[in-house]
């Protein structure tokens, strides 16, 4: 899971060294449009709805994060 999700972030911005920040959205590597963008491609890769609730920016911090939140909301290991 946690390898999808680094390609989803080399889609949404293949210039950026995702692996260099600790706080993805703090450091303003990914904005609310990103989020909504990350959520769309997470919820059609795993087959899973993401409550709007948990649309907040300490899920979209790190891939770990992510992944933390697909496992939450019901996508596999």
């Amino acid at each position: 899971m946690e390898a999808d999700i680094v390609a989803f972030l080399g889609e949404l911005h293949p210039e950026t060294d995702f692996s260099k920040s600790q706080d993805y959205v703090s450091d303003g590597l990914l904005d609310s449009f990103d989020l909504v963008s990350l959520v769309a491609m997470i919820e059609d890769k795993f087959a899973l709805f993401i409550d709007a609730l948990d649309i907040v920016p300490e899920n979209f911090a790190s891939v770990d994060a992510i992944a933390g939140l697909v496992r939450r909301s019901g996508g596999g290991a």
